[in-house]
């Protein structure tokens, strides 16, 4: 169960952090991939890394999510390469404006997020979904699966820090990978659409934070598992909803968050 080997993996964000860590997952299970950011120096490492330790084939493709015809060349680059997808990880992600209140948040600073972390994962779910369904008529594979990473902060508040315009397109994700699953699957397509929520993992963005005496505090006692994730973590949900096998699981939402989102 859970043999990725001759499916193709596109993961977006996948130069650092949550999308480093499933890239090697998806690798891990003899998955060929395609790494999407903007630092393409940084993908050509981690494919060099994975390549070598898993002899696994990786497509290093510089692509910036927020950009139209970035989006067209990488998917055409990918087209060309593997000519299917099985699968899409929507990882890339970001913020601006963290730690303003919402009554103070800058115009300026929600249109950036909201661009980078929801109307993304909508045009790169298009762009890659129209790939799957093309490939599935053609009989060059059998299915397809996308997961959106939304946050545990798309689905509750919090207290700890203002994020106003992150709830707000989190949440949006939340809602979007249901509406899409569901407009899918009643289409008869094989693709399932799922989300995957992270509780507080380090990456480059959220490393200050993390760290901070304050915020330690805070996750000692709002995780019930007193924790952060640890790398890795994630992979095992990553790879459960893309796989094969999971073929009847579609519009989900699952928190891996240490217990965070259960009281």
């Amino acid at each position: 169960m859970f043999n990725y080997k001759g499916k193709v993996v596109v993961v977006t964000g996948a130069s650092s952090g949550l999308g480093a860590q499933m890239s090697q997952g998806f690798a891990e299970q003899g998955a060929s991939l395609a790494l999407l950011a903007r630092r393409v120096e940084r993908l050509e490492s981690l494919a060099k890394e994975l390549n070598e330790k898993y002899g696994v084939e990786v497509l290093p493709v510089k692509c910036d999510v927020t950009d139209d015809d970035s989006i067209a060349a990488a998917v055409k680059a990918i087209k060309e390469k593997f000519g299917h997808v099985e699968v899409l990880v929507n990882c890339a992600g970001g913020e601006r404006g963290t730690g303003t209140p919402a009554l103070d948040y800058k115009p300026e600073d929600w249109e950036f997020t909201l661009k980078l972390d929801l109307t993304s994962i909508f045009k790169l779910s298009k762009a890659f979904g129209n790939v799957m369904k093309d490939a599935i008529n053609a009989g060059a594979q059998k299915f397809g699966r996308i997961i959106n990473i939304a946050s545990i902060y798309g689905l509750v508040g919090n207290t700890a820090i203002p994020t106003i315009a992150y709830h707000t397109s989190k949440g949006a994700v939340v809602n979007f990978t249901r509406g899409l699953a569901a407009e899918l699957a009643h289409s008869g397509l094989p693709i399932t659409v799922n989300a995957i929520c992270p509780g507080y993992f380090y990456t480059e963005l959220t490393q200050e934070t993390l760290d901070s005496d304050f915020f330690q505090a805070f996750a000692h006692n709002s995780v019930p598992m007193q924790r952060y994730g640890n790398p890795g973590e994630l992979n095992s949900a990553a790879v459960f909803l893309g796989a094969e096998e999971s073929s009847y699981v579609t519009g989900q939402i699952l928190a891996v968050d240490g217990g965070y989102t259960c009281i």
